[in-house]
């Protein structure tokens, strides 16, 4: 698709996870390598892009499993943006609990880690929101 047809209104669609294990106070990020659209990513919040049929949670469930092993439960929106390094990516951050599941890393994550909420800016290599970091230090 060309995106210089369109001036505004059309974005590509990212659902992402913040797991957050409430024993451990730990939250759950995946590495990924040579990412086709942005490549700087490397550690990022789980997720996917969604489909047309079902809901947005349904598709962001779906890619979790996928990618972590785990089933989770999204409870609420936390923060959408988007990047200033591709700025038709439209990122939807949930804040999910985990229900269960075998833990292992698939799909596109090469390795899966849990980490202290304000650990993320030592992995992360796109930039995080400040609305996305203040939120992260509410889980510590």
């Amino acid at each position: 698709m060309d995106w210089n047809q369109f001036d505004k209104g059309v974005f590509l669609v990212n659902l992402l996870g913040i797991i957050y294990d409430p024993k451990t106070k730990k939250i759950l990020i995946g590495k990924r390598e040579n990412d086709p659209y942005i490549k700087e990513l490397s550690w990022c919040f789980p997720g996917g892009r969604p489909g047309y049929v079902d809901d947005l949670e349904f598709y962001l469930k779906e890619q979790i499993k996928i990618k972590t092993g785990l089933e989770v439960e999204p409870k609420k929106i936390v923060f959408a943006k988007t990047y200033p390094e591709k700025r038709e990516f439209l990122s939807i951050y949930y804040y999910c609990e985990v229900l269960g599941g075998e833990e292992k890393a698939g799909d596109k994550f090469v390795e899966i880690k849990w980490v202290r909420p304000t650990e993320v800016v030592n992995y992360f290599t796109t930039s995080l929101h400040q609305k996305v970091l203040d939120f992260l230090r509410t889980l510590e």
